[in-house]
């Protein structure tokens, strides 16, 4: 068993992973964090291919295009656990699944959201972005443009999901839906509020400094293999 550090939390970054093999790894840490096998909470920061996903309430009436248009575009649906309606991941959207034991930093889910966009906010901040949050939606806003999203599923006092921001995507898929079941709003990125692209890395390292300072604990790194280890033990 690992040894319990509230203010140490594990940090994963992975390469892009497909979205399903990345929900079954955080249903695999949820499972280790309620046997105590890893006795610690764990952050994974990656980028998925092309694909939208379904939350709790649902979203396929906001989907603008057919199931054989995303066909054809090699682009998947699928339904997964986690707050919120329909929306688009895909590459240069940066992915945050922090696996957290809300007890041990002592938050409510609203708490515990707010900070999410917070470390979304401060990071826009960053690099001059000037966002806002939305009494209509949670996530981060950019005028009526949503910059990035917050979905989580709790589990046995575990969540997991997390926030997704949107640094260098293409902004096209989000023109096929409704955004998160809203109509008559848009989506934006750091390069399009910007004009140019951004360092994923630089955005990665923001985030990691946000959320340090946000949950007052330390990120130490480590690898996808030594976790998996413990997941087998």
């Amino acid at each position: 068993m690992l040894a319990r550090f509230d203010k140490r939390w594990l940090c994963v970054e992975l390469p892009a992973t497909e979205y399903r093999e990345a929900w079954d790894l955080q249903v695999s840490i949820v499972d280790a964090r309620k046997d105590r096998s890893i006795d610690t909470n764990v952050v994974l920061l990656l980028e998925h291919p092309p694909v939208f996903t379904i939350g709790n309430r649902g979203g396929l009436d906001n989907l603008r295009v057919s199931r054989g248009f995303l066909a054809k575009a090699g682009i998947g649906v699928i339904q997964v656990q986690r707050g919120g309606n329909i929306t688009f991941h895909g590459p240069g959207q940066l992915i945050m699944y922090p696996i957290i034991d809300l007890h041990s930093p002592r938050q409510t889910v609203t708490d515990y959201v707010e900070n999410l966009e917070e470390v979304m906010l401060r990071t826009a901040s960053d690099w001059g972005i000037k966002a806002e949050r939305n009494s209509a939606n949670r996530g981060i806003w950019v005028g009526n443009n949503k910059l990035g999203s917050v979905g989580i599923a709790v589990r046995h006092g575990i969540s997991f999901h997390g926030m997704a921001f949107n640094v260098n995507l293409s902004l096209e898929p989000f023109g096929w839906i409704n955004p998160c079941g809203l109509q008559d709003t848009g989506t934006t990125s750091m390069a399009q509020e910007l004009s140019h692209k951004v360092s994923m890395d630089q955005v990665r390292n923001s985030v990691k400094r946000h959320v340090e300072a946000l949950f007052g604990v330390e990120l130490v790194m480590t690898s996808l293999a030594e976790l998996q280890g413990h997941l087998k033990s």
